[in-house]
């Protein structure tokens, strides 16, 4: 039993923890979720903009107006990473 002595488990480090990862980690997930919350925000706003830049919410009956049930669900581009990446390029209003 004596050889075996050695591979036993040190009693007095045996219930310490490291929560160092745990707090890296936790800024990961919490940093990656901020990331895609703005990511989709973005990319609802550039739809917004771009939709009624190029009138495609026209009010039929009242001419000059905005159809906001229009807006709602509206798809100014084809895919969501369109508006991203032209929200990306043109920080400037033109």
């Amino acid at each position: 039993m004596k050889m075996y002595r050695e591979s036993e488990p040190d009693i007095n480090t045996l219930y310490e923890y490291s929560y160092v990862n745990h707090i890296a980690w936790s800024i990961l997930v919490i940093a990656i979720g901020l990331i895609i919350w703005l990511t989709i925000a973005l990319s609802n706003a550039e739809n917004l903009r771009y939709a009624l830049m190029t009138r495609q919410c026209a009010d039929p009956v009242f001419k000059g107006e905005v159809d906001t049930k229009c807006l709602k669900t509206v798809h100014a581009r084809e895919h969501w990473w369109q508006n991203v990446a032209y929200a990306l390029r043109h920080v400037k209003p033109e």
